[in-house]
């Protein structure tokens, strides 16, 4: 079974002086008007679960308005285990707890992950490349601490090579040093990811073609340094990252930036061989980010031995019904399920009589 949410407390939370629920085992909704706080809950199960908030908000912003402080907690129970998460935000500063004692926001996700589906996430296809790394990284950093460390020592180096780009009098040697970092830091990154993506792509493509009923989605990674990558040892990878900076080293000066590397590659779908970015009509754009999502709660069970929690926030209003029978019947297969929303009516009777109603706003 795995651990589940039992109770969530907030204390001086966004909007929430006070706040106690208990969650059930199988679905909690949350129902209210629009700002009512719904969505304050939700991000505060993201953080505790995470060890990260999708509005990417500075401490300070996760404070009451007069309050000093902060403090977010759940109570997680299961397989005979019992296990306190708690974030205090002091000072301008989070502070993350598991049973008492302090650990790293990456710690966080080792003992339960959690998937968020969000109205923003429908757009997904059709935005910009950064999204969609985005969105795969941030469940490669809860599916594994290592990778949120070499995504963070890449980022870092492609940050003081793109600083030495800059200067006005380059330094050859140096410029030749950070080359060597990035391609080192790059190439490990890649790997990783490429990893995830694998393992990930065919159950986006699986979920779409029962969803879609049988329409054929292909994922495929876009790589910046070339195609053939995906066989390719990390070693190998460091040689054709280093290769390709020497060979864009002009182009870089230019431009005076990093133009190659994971932090510019991308994530296609393509339906029926046509790209679902330019020619896949809105339906078939938000069941491919439908998919992906639900695929995460794959994965994340299979990584973890257990099912995440999954968090929807404010989507049933944006799915048409047969979309929302399509996330709820994952939610009937045992899914530990928060949702919120302002129309119990998106729901069916059978659904609400087993659930949890919290009403906010009364």
């Amino acid at each position: 079974m795995g651990l589940l949410v039992t109770e969530l407390s907030l204390a001086d939370f966004r909007s929430f002086e006070r706040l106690e629920v208990a969650l059930s085992p199988e679905v909690t909704v949350f129902v209210g008007p629009n700002a009512a706080g719904k969505t304050n809950t939700v991000e505060a199960l993201q953080l505790l679960t995470s060890g990260q908030s999708f509005r990417r908000p500075a401490p300070a912003q996760l404070v009451r308005e007069g309050a000093a402080s902060a403090r977010a907690a759940a109570r997680l129970e299961g397989d005979g285990r019992v296990l306190d998460a708690r974030l205090d935000v002091v000072s301008g500063r989070r502070q993350f707890f598991r049973n008492g004692k302090r650990c790293q926001a990456a710690d966080m996700p080792e003992a339960l992950m959690s998937v968020l589906f969000t109205p923003d996430d429908l757009a997904l296809v059709k935005s910009g490349a950064s999204t969609r790394r985005g969105e795969l990284d941030d469940f490669g950093r809860q599916a594994n601490r290592g990778y949120a460390n070499v995504l963070l020592a890449y980022q870092r180096s492609v940050e003081q090579r793109n600083r030495l780009l800059k200067e006005e009098v380059l330094d050859e040697g140096l410029l030749a040093a950070w080359d060597a970092s990035v391609a080192l830091g790059g190439a490990t990154l890649l790997h990783a990811r490429l990893r995830l993506f694998s393992r990930l792509a065919r159950r986006v493509s699986e979920v779409y073609a029962r969803v879609a009923g049988g329409e054929r989605l292909e994922c495929s990674y876009s790589c910046t340094l070339g195609e053939g990558v995906e066989d390719l040892t990390r070693d190998e990878l460091r040689d054709v990252f280093l290769d390709a900076l020497e060979r864009g080293r002009a182009e870089d000066l230019a431009r005076r930036q990093t133009c190659v590397g994971p932090h510019r590659d991308d994530v296609v779908f393509e339906i029926e061989g046509r790209e679902a970015r330019h020619f896949g009509s809105q339906g078939q754009q938000r069941t491919v980010a439908l998919a992906l999502k639900m695929a995460e709660v794959d994965l994340a069970g299979e990584i973890l031995g257990s099912r995440p929690l999954l968090l929807l926030d404010d989507v049933m209003s944006e799915l048409d019904a047969s979309r929302r029978d399509a996330v709820m019947g994952y939610v009937r297969e045992g899914i530990q399920t928060v949702v919120t929303t302002t129309n119990l009516g998106y729901f069916s009777p059978d659904l609400l009589e087993r659930a949890e109603v919290v009403r906010f706003g009364e």
